[in-house]
């Protein structure tokens, strides 16, 4: 989810510039209107106070649109955090979800039997990578996801160590918590988490922690697990487990550079140590492959995912080798995991990425926005990198190109000018803004999320 700087209970002020006259995106009111302002004073009023990032208050949407309670019209670049890969409202989705609620909507598939959650594993288990036996275990979320997968490599080794990157994200509750590091809000007052934590610095080629370059620098982000870590540090024969995700989500969509996960996995392998894939937020397609390990050529021994497997509904999974499976009932389990609304919702998200050809999508509508942000990049010497793999792309914000202390003030006045002109946007990272749209997005569509975006870093940077 995202991490906001601040909580928004007022109207915003005027922006810089009126807002652009678009060709989609509709403005019939400032942003928040007055039934969305109600409606946020009540949020904030009741509910426990969590991520919120910008008071947008969505009425209906359908596919890369959402209309607020007030008549707007707004083009949704962040799909609700990743969830809705297939788009809002997708018409197969609804009808499985309607179809499925009339006949059955729970029978705890931990302790039951039904057809539907045999069919969505047998799925996930052909389209992750590896060729050897698989088992599938249904979560409720991302969170939920790790949690198991953590707990199924501690069970398995028998060892109480699992390592991780600094700037990851796994989740918030107190298991994937230990492995959480992007940011010191979500760990801060909740130490002692499940223990058994350590987190090495991330491959991040734009920041390298130790001031090197690639290719020169030999991959030493990798290596230094065992050259320097594993010597010092951490055991290796303690450890049970690496986990990664392949694109960096929460902490700045970070893409690793060519050839770190082979090493990692190298690593991990002459130890006995199990890899772990966080494809909760890359995963589904969101790269233009099935799972974004893909791009980087190794076979994890587990792929944890969620958000847009559901097409809306919460819904996880951890596809494992099946050697790997408990040996005895009760050492794991939960109540709603496969639920069967929510495993009808996900067949159904599965078919329509297939039969409407939402990789091949991805691949090409996110190689177009790329080359649209790095226009953008020619232009804007505070946008210092573009990053990013298919429909998974971020701009980091600094000072200047010379210097690249993070420019959080930008990137947070830059979100408030797209929404106001009907642009939704998450951060991620310190400085980072994220482009996740919905796969099913069209040219005209990314074309006109940029142009927004054009005119709102223009008034941002004249505010």
């Amino acid at each position: 989810m995202s991490q906001s700087t601040r909580r928004s209970t007022a109207r915003a002020p005027a922006p810089s510039e009126p807002p652009s006259a678009a060709k989609g995106v509709r403005i019939r009111t400032p942003i928040p209107g007055p039934k969305a302002k109600k409606i946020v004073e009540a949020d904030t009023r009741l509910l426990m106070t969590s991520t919120k990032t910008s008071p947008v208050t969505a009425a209906r949407a359908k596919g890369v649109w959402v209309d607020d309670v007030d008549g707007n019209r707004i083009l949704d670049f962040t799909s609700g955090v990743g969830v809705l890969n297939v788009g809002h409202c997708h018409p197969a989705v609804v009808k499985a979800v309607q179809d499925q609620a009339a006949e059955l909507m729970h029978f705890a598939g931990t302790d039951f039997y039904y057809e539907n959650q045999t069919l969505l594993a047998d799925r996930l288990t052909h389209l992750t990578p590896g060729d050897f036996g698989k088992k599938v275990f249904f979560t409720n979320s991302g969170t939920e996801s790790a949690e198991a997968a953590l707990k199924l490599a501690r069970w398995n080794r028998q060892r109480p160590i699992t390592i991780g990157l600094l700037g990851a994200f796994h989740g918030r509750s107190m298991g994937s918590l230990t492995m959480t590091a992007s940011k010191t809000t979500q760990r801060a007052r909740f130490d002692a988490f499940a223990g058994g934590g350590h987190h090495i610095p991330p491959p991040n080629c734009f920041r390298c922690p130790y001031q090197l370059e690639y290719p020169s620098c030999d991959l030493y982000c990798a290596k230094i697990l065992k050259e320097l870590y594993f010597e010092t540090s951490i055991p290796p024969d303690d450890v049970a487990a690496f986990i990664a995700e392949p694109v960096m989500g929460e902490g700045g969509y970070i893409v690793p550079p060519k050839g770190w996960h082979a090493a990692i996995k190298s690593i991990c392998d002459e130890h006995g140590i199990l890899f772990i894939d966080d494809e909760v937020q890359a995963g589904m397609g969101r790269t233009g492959r099935w799972f974004a390990i893909e791009h980087h050529g190794i076979v994890p021994d587990m792929v944890t995912t969620a958000k847009a497997l559901g097409g809306g509904l919460p819904i996880g999974a951890v596809i494992f080798r099946k050697d790997l499976d408990y040996t005895y009932q009760g050492a794991h389990s939960n109540t709603f995991g496969g639920n069967l609304v929510s495993v009808a919702a996900a067949l159904a998200t599965l078919d329509t990425i297939e039969r409407e050809k939402l990789l091949e999508n991805t691949r090409v509508q996110g190689a177009h926005l790329m080359e649209r942000l790095r226009e953008l990049q020619t232009r804007y010497e505070e946008i210092g990198d573009v990053r990013g793999l298919g429909l998974m792309v971020a701009t980091e914000f600094v000072r200047s190109r010379e210097d690249r202390t993070p420019n959080v003030r930008l990137k947070d006045r830059i979100i408030e000018e797209a929404y106001r002109r009907g642009l939704l946007l998450l951060p991620c990272g310190r400085s980072s803004i994220r482009y996740i749209p919905p796969l099913v997005i069209t040219r005209e569509e990314v074309d006109e999320g940029v142009e927004i975006l054009d005119a709102s870093i223009r008034a941002a940077r004249q505010g």
